[in-house]
């Protein structure tokens, strides 16, 4: 893996969400200056809680906003053959990156299929969109495609509507359309959520194999804490829009900084607490409404604020080697 040079940079990325009281339009922040990086061929993770702001994230890197959010702050800078900012970018050059060299998959793939489409029709349009025009070769990269993605009798299937295919089948089929044009970076948007235990452990396994075989980097996203430990070497750990910790998987996990952290992975099942009362985190992430806390954003659910936590956003301090956590109670143990 190269480190020396990313795939992505995200540098003081933040987003809001416009409101409108009246005629005036009010920005609710959601994402708040956050930094990270993507390098070749690695699995980077995003964990949090639902509100965090994790697919947010996913949605501005993948130009995918709409216009109900804004990008306030940063940049999301794309490194291929060109240097691009995709924040300083139209909508026409971010449909030429978006799925030729950023795709993008969602955990609910009935709703991201079109239901009065054929299969085979909403794959090749991946291919029409980015210059491939003969059929031919279409169909060949189709078919090998899903022979990849494991589905049986792709000539039959092509014919297939979604309705008549299981939620993993149409998982499979969403990868599939997002690797056609082989991109760089493939963005999982928590694509195993609505799926059973069997069908998810498949799910994982493929992406490991895409990864293997293509060199495509992922950046993967989930609430499943226990999950990004077994598929991602690197993670960010988000909170109410900010990065409260960032590093080495096993060295997070091994190793949590930062109290939100410890009490996300006290909160894992594990079979050795069998019997036992499991953690729970009292509250819950404010709302948009109801705006981020100062100071560290975790602080009002913390069992350990002091009085400093609720002050100033922790500077970045480091642990140890490839690992960081935003907590001043580090400096006081």
């Amino acid at each position: 893996m190269d480190r020396k040079k990313s795939l992505l940079e995200v540098k003081n990325l933040s987003i809001a969400i416009k409101r409108f009281i009246g005629k005036e339009k009010v920005l609710l922040s959601s994402v708040e200056d956050i930094s990270f990086e993507i390098f070749p061929g690695e699995i980077a993770g995003i964990v949090g809680e639902s509100g965090s702001g994790k697919s947010l994230t996913a949605l501005a890197i993948s130009g995918l906003l709409g216009d109900n959010k804004e990008i306030t702050n940063g940049s999301i800078i794309l490194r291929g053959k060109d240097e691009r900012d995709i924040v300083k970018l139209n909508e026409n050059e971010r449909k030429s990156i978006r799925g030729k060299e950023i795709s993008m998959i969602f955990q609910e793939p009935f709703s991201s299929l079109n239901p009065l489409m054929k299969i085979g029709r909403q794959i090749k349009e991946a291919l029409e969109l980015h210059g491939e025009r003969d059929k031919n070769i279409n169909k060949k990269r189709i078919i090998e495609i899903l022979h990849k993605m494991s589905l049986p009798e792709p000539h039959k299937l092509l014919e297939n509507y979604p309705h008549r295919l299981s939620g993993g089948m149409c998982q499979r089929i969403m990868i599939a359309m997002a690797l056609i044009c082989r991109p760089s970076l493939l963005i999982a948007d928590e694509p195993t959520t609505a799926l059973d235990n069997n069908t998810q452990g498949e799910i994982i396994s493929l992406l490991k194999e895409i990864n293997k075989d293509f060199g495509t980097s992922i950046l993967f996203i989930s609430h499943d804490l226990s999950l990004v430990r077994d598929f991602c070497s690197r993670i960010m750990v988000m909170y109410s829009g900010r990065f409260l910790e960032e590093g080495d998987a096993m060295k997070v996990f091994n190793n949590p900084a930062h109290y939100y952290t410890k009490s996300l992975i006290g909160s894992i099942p594990l079979r050795e607490n069998r019997g036992k009362d499991l953690n729970v985190i009292s509250g819950r992430i404010p709302s948009l409404e109801e705006g981020r806390p100062s100071g560290c954003p975790f602080h009002p659910r913390c069992n350990n604020a002091i009085l400093e936590c609720k002050k100033d956003f922790p500077e970045k301090k480091l642990i140890n080697k490839n690992h960081w956590s935003h907590c001043i109670l580090n400096e006081q143990q």
